[in-house]
């Protein structure tokens, strides 16, 4: 899997590594000037006292040296700067990717561990398509024509030294396969311990409201004492690696003095071949002992290539060949055909629904916690697909439509309103990022959101923080709302839209959600059945199912479960407004008494 993305990395960018190739071979050549001058200096200037040679000697040298220094100058323009543009491009693709995964996939990963992914897995090709593999070629090169001339000096020594050698590489390849599962835990532990910190920073207010930083440093000191693990035992295996290289190097000169001494008695080898001996075979062992350290990059690389790819290999949210289909003349109709939903295997969350939202109608979906409001919702937004039956736009199957067609005629406010660290204007005009301030200003004040914008020192360019941190709940749900009314949406969909406002601002932006809702598909979700009387049908949903349905008069009339909201929510709204914190006080005074012990016949869970 790794090796199939390490492939199209190396063959896309072949030209430049190719230039790479030649540049090293260059470099190659040209550190091979100074060991093989090294027995006409010893044997002939020095030995015979042909000083003429000199000159020569070191003029060649230089050059070599000079050669030597722009190719390694080169290499690094030419393959450093590539391999962070691979790294860059694929950031780029995996940030592209991961924002077109299926919700359910982040409903299950936390937003630090693919941060981490982003960021960090895709660090280590820079040794495939960088300087690396070219290191790596360019070394094998310079041994294989160091052991040609070592094999011509001395055949005998030659294979001794190789067989040293061999030993050395068969324990690196072992080790290299030992250390990739290590490396591979290692991206999974640091994205872990990231996604922890990610949502500890991220919930600091909580954390300090319910004093829970020594819990938090307990779970991050737990995170990171488990990658330390990790990284002394690659630490572990990384430093035998060196101490042998070491070891193998030792060993060798000790070969190279012992048989290259008595060689020299022996008089079959002069002290320039022995010389020159020595230096090639540096260039014999060392890019071999190299090896070491690129083969460690390497496998962090695979490593991080491997977890990519997993990510790569999750199907987006769009690849169904069969969503192709566009609506040109959107209406914005819906109507749910005989629709099962499931988040877990046996586990129905939306039974058997069916019914029709003409275009531009307000359908209000009412119900207690759990009753599979919010799934519903999430169906027309297209985030989830039914387990059976189907969702239609206009009498199409929204399965076959293409979402970004889709999606582009929807509007939301949701539960939960995210604001991005940015500008109030910046925010407002999101979904449509080419709006002008007066099209922001205008939609803004319909959602009474400019009346405390204009307060602001920098008005529509006061910067609203993190998540919107700088405004208040309220603040937030109104520039959510002016967001959604830019957008000027076809199907338009409040998730307790007006759930963070008090009562007097709930009633400044009902007109104003009453006029963006004239002409739009709109589905409100509202614990406040005040806030829904107007709706042309009302669905109420239980365990799943829609148990009533029809207007807010007819549900009333009917005497059902509607009616049991209602009146329930009636009497809480009516005891509020006589004795304001009395109940509130109530459930905190109950919930700080003891619980009852339980009775001998109670059975134990």
């Amino acid at each position: 899997m790794a090796w199939q993305e390490a492939k199209a990395l190396i063959w896309a960018r072949r030209w430049r590594l190719a230039l790479g190739m030649v540049l090293m071979m260059v470099n190659t050549l040209s550190g091979l000037v100074l060991p093989w001058t090294t027995k006409s200096f010893i044997d002939d200037v020095i030995g015979k006292g042909q000083f003429g040679l000199l000159t020569k000697l070191a003029w060649g040298v230089g050059l070599a040296a000079v050669l030597q220094a722009a190719t390694s100058f080169a290499l690094s323009q030419v393959l450093g700067i590539e391999a962070q543009r691979a790294i860059t491009d694929m950031r780029r693709r995996v940030e592209e990717h991961i924002l077109r995964l299926p919700v359910r996939y982040f409903d299950s990963t936390q937003t630090g561990q693919l941060i981490s992914r982003i960021m960090n897995d895709a660090e280590g090709i820079r040794n495939l398509v960088g300087t690396g593999i070219v290191q790596l070629t360019g070394g094998l090169f310079t041994s294989v024509l160091a052991m040609g001339f070592l094999l011509y000096i001395n055949w005998k020594l030659t294979l001794l030294t190789l067989g040293v050698l061999g030993l050395f590489g068969g324990f690196m390849a072992w080790a290299f396969t030992t250390l990739r599962p290590l490396f591979r835990e290692r991206g999974k532990l640091q994205a872990e311990v990231t996604g922890r910190l990610n949502q500890s920073l991220g919930g600091v207010r909580i954390v300090k409201t319910y004093t829970a930083e020594k819990r938090e440093d307990l779970v991050f000191t737990e995170g990171v004492h488990g990658l330390l693990r990790n990284v002394a035992k690659s630490m572990t295996g990384v430093s035998g690696i060196g101490a042998l290289s070491g070891l193998v190097i030792g060993t060798i000169g000790l070969i190279t003095f012992i048989v290259g001494g008595h060689a020299i008695a022996a008089g079959t080898m002069t002290v320039g071949d022995l010389f020159q001996y020595i230096f090639f075979t540096g260039y014999l062992a060392m890019p071999i002992i190299q090896l070491a350290s690129i083969g460690t990059q390497f496998t962090e690389a695979f490593a991080g290539l491997d977890r990519i790819r997993e990510i790569l290999d999750t199907p987006r949210e769009d690849a169904d060949p069969a969503r192709n289909a566009t609506l040109d003349a959107f209406r914005g109709e819906v109507e749910f055909h005989d629709v099962m939903f499931e988040y877990n295997a046996g586990v129905p969350v939306l039974k058997h629904i069916s019914f029709k939202a003409p275009a531009g109608t307000t359908t209000a979906l009412v119900g207690s916690s759990g009753s599979g409001k919010t799934t519903l919702i999430s169906l027309v937004m297209a985030f989830n697909t039914p387990l059976s039956g189907k969702v239609t736009i206009d009498g199409r199957d929204l399965q076959s439509l293409t979402l970004a067609n889709y999606r582009r005629h929807l509007g939301v406010v949701l539960q939960d309103n995210f604001l991005f660290d940015g500008t109030v204007a910046d925010n407002i005009k999101y979904g449509t990022p080419h709006s002008t301030r007066d099209d922001v200003v205008r939609v803004s004040k319909v959602a009474h959101a400019d009346e405390f914008i204009s307060g602001f020192e920098k008005q529509y360019d006061t910067v609203v923080g993190e998540r919107g941190v700088r405004l208040s709940g309220g603040q937030r749900q109104r520039v959510a709302i002016a967001r959604a009314i830019l957008a000027d949406p076809r199907i338009l969909l409040l998730d307790e839209a007006t759930s963070s406002l008090d009562s007097e601002s709930e009633a400044k932006i009902q007109d104003g959600l009453h006029t963006l809702r004239k002409g739009r598909t709109t589905f409100v979700i509202a614990h406040r059945l005040s806030t829904i009387q107007s709706a042309d049908q009302i669905l109420v949903l239980e365990a799943g199912e829609i148990v009533e349905r029809g207007s807010h008069e007819e549900l009333l009339a009917a005497n059902g479960r509607y009616r049991q909201l209602y009146d329930k929510q009636y009497r809480f709204e009516k005891d509020r407004f006589v004795n304001p914190g009395e109940e509130l006080t109530a459930e905190i005074t109950a919930a700080k008494q003891p619980a009852p012990a339980p009775s001998s016949t109670t059975r134990s869970n």
